[in-house]
């Protein structure tokens, strides 16, 4: 018989998105209604849209390899490793108005986007 030495999960390291205080108070209810303290919301990047990438933003429940992560005050914001460096120092912010409801991310790492500001490059 041979010991098995179990290792200790790594320390995941945090991320340079922010998430505006209207943004948590939107993720926390959205929670709520489905019921689940189990999700986590994910921001990636991925390739896509007419300016060459997308934003993804949506619940999960997993935590991959290279994932980053940081708690706003209860809700855990996750980052891909390959999306870090392109949404460093991005805020996320949700709009209820009369003009415009949902989430927004102001990225400085943007060069510009398309016309309907769904990618960007």
């Amino acid at each position: 018989m041979t010991d098995v030495t179990l290792t200790e999960k790594p320390e995941l390291t945090s991320h340079g998105v922010a998430l505006s205080d209207a943004a948590a108070a939107k993720v926390k209810s959205l929670l709520e209604q489905e019921g689940r303290d189990d999700l986590r919301l994910r921001v990636a990047v991925q390739p896509g849209g007419c300016s060459g990438l997308i934003y993804q933003l949506y619940f999960d429940e997993r935590l991959l390899e290279g994932d980053t992560t940081r708690d706003f005050e209860g809700v855990e914001v996750v980052v891909d490793r390959m999306s870090v460096p392109y949404l460093d120092g991005a805020t996320i912010d949700f709009e209820d108005t009369i003009q415009k409801q949902g989430f927004t991310i102001d990225n400085p790492n943007a060069a510009g986007s398309c016309a309907c500001g769904d990618s960007f490059h």
